[in-house]
């Protein structure tokens, strides 16, 4: 199923995965309220993930990264699972980057070690 109820789906277990990230450090949503200055509805429309309730995508993003910030989260993370859920075609792109990113460094660091390993053997 794709199209607007898949969005709502995605974008919903975004806010619950927000406002869990918050619950697990202990914080109440009105301390996030408090260190973000953001309106308490703002915070809640955040953490609902309901599109109707969402502020518009250029104010949702610098929102959620002073959400991140007094959470204790990765803003650039929390900025990417959004676009994500929000269904950008960028967010796409960017996480298929990143995974090839991760994938490249880990071949790397395979071919390092490999490589150090030859190496101290010849050198025995």
């Amino acid at each position: 199923m794709d199209g607007p109820e898949q969005d709502g789906d995605r974008l919903g277990a975004f806010g619950r995965w927000l406002a869990r990230e918050r619950e697990l450090r202990g914080l109440a949503r009105d301390e996030v309220t408090r260190a973000t200055k953001l309106a308490p509805d703002v915070v809640e429309a955040l953490e609902s993930g309901e599109e109707g309730r969402m502020p518009p995508r250029a104010y949702a993003v610098g929102y959620l990264r002073s959400y991140a910030g007094a959470v204790g989260l990765d803003a650039d993370e929390v900025v990417l699972r959004f676009e994500e859920a929000a269904g950008s075609p960028r967010a796409t792109e960017r996480a298929g980057a990143a995974r090839r990113g991760v994938r490249t460094a880990a071949v790397v660091a395979a071919l390092a070690a490999a490589a150090a390993v030859g190496w101290a053997l010849l050198a025995r």
